[in-house]
């Protein structure tokens, strides 16, 4: 089975809220006691992303 990948076009500060909102629920989880594997990750991914400039055409 083929794996589908996914892109998201965000703007500088959208993806500044993204990491923002990843890092107040990694420390909520850490309140919890429960694991945050999956949120370290997509923290990762995201910080790692490079920001793409590229023009929308509009009819």
């Amino acid at each position: 089975m083929m794996k589908t990948k996914y892109y998201v076009a965000l703007t500088f500060e959208e993806k500044r809220l993204a990491l923002l909102s990843l890092y107040h629920l990694r420390n909520q989880l850490i309140a919890a006691g429960r694991y945050t594997d999956a949120v370290d990750e997509l923290i990762v991914k995201c910080e790692k992303a490079r920001l793409k400039t590229f023009k929308v055409k509009e009819d």
